[in-house]
């Protein structure tokens, strides 16, 4: 195994890890606050989406060179993630939670309305094709787009029945 390829199989573990110890203590926080779950049912569906796609990059990728010009691509879309996540601060969180103050709309969120999805969705893509695996982009793509549908629509709808709309 490279190197490179090491660190970057490492840094997308311990990144998704250290994401998901974040999500879980702001959700507390935001539940004892008042805030609530919605579409709770779709979320085992994702985390399990997403761990097989991680399972995919680590199973198929290990013996793979890195494509440099995909992993400057990864590196400015990390940018993107520290950018959206330092607007959210304690509001964000991988699960779906309606909290019953304005949204935000500072950051990305001022120029994109669900710039987080929109990461996602070019992470799923670029990180399997720094490793070359164009068949791994592929199918996560569809099957992220699918969840996307649910989720979103999910989403939309309670901040419409918020907004009273």
């Amino acid at each position: 195994m490279e190197t490179a390829t090491l660190l970057f199989l490492g840094f997308i573990v311990a990144q998704r890890l250290s994401e998901l110890v974040i999500a879980k203590r702001n959700t507390a926080r935001l539940l004892a606050k008042g805030a609530y779950e919605i579409g709770a049912e779709h979320y085992p569906v994702m985390v399990g989406m997403h761990s097989l796609w991680i399972a995919c990059l680590l199973f198929m990728g290990y013996d793979e060179s890195v494509a440099w010009g995909w992993l400057a691509i990864f590196a400015v879309l990390q940018v993107f993630r520290v950018w959206i996540l330092g607007t959210l601060g304690g509001r964000w969180t991988t699960r779906v939670i309606i909290f019953p103050e304005p949204l935000v709309v500072a950051g990305p969120f001022k120029y994109f309305r669900h710039p987080n999805y929109m990461l996602v969705v070019a992470e799923i893509i670029v990180a399997p094709m720094v490793l070359g695996l164009v068949w791994v982009a592929a199918i996560f793509t569809v099957l992220n787009a699918a969840m996307l549908y649910v989720r979103i629509g999910v989403e939309e709808n309670a901040l419409s029945e918020l907004r009273g709309k």
